[in-house]
């Protein structure tokens, strides 16, 4: 029977897991580092600066934002998505600064 604690950790491991497969897209991570550089953005801001579909950016973000990675700030008829935590951001970056790639 497992213990209380490696049930946390399957938990954790499981979220870290859930959160790695909902930003594995080149265009999330585009959009991620989008956001971690601006703090909040619209979608039209986004898919002009990536040269994508409307569409196709909205449905990553309405993903992301399913997932908790991203939430939004209503303005008016604007919609301004952001980092609910620039950790996924930092993780980016990790893997950039690291042998995988190179």
């Amino acid at each position: 029977m497992a213990t209380e604690t490696n049930m946390d950790e399957e938990k954790r491991i499981d979220k870290a897991a859930y959160v790695l497969k909902a930003v594995a897209h080149p265009l999330r991570i585009k959009i991620i580092q989008m956001l971690n550089e601006n703090k909040e953005l619209n979608v039209s801001t986004i898919y002009k600066n990536l040269n994508a579909e409307q569409s196709l950016i909205s449905h990553h973000l309405i993903n992301m934002r399913d997932k908790g990675i991203l939430d939004i700030r209503r303005s008016g008829k604007n919609i301004y998505y952001f980092l609910v935590d620039t950790a996924v951001a930092e993780i980016i970056e990790c893997i950039y600064r690291s042998k995988i790639l190179n």
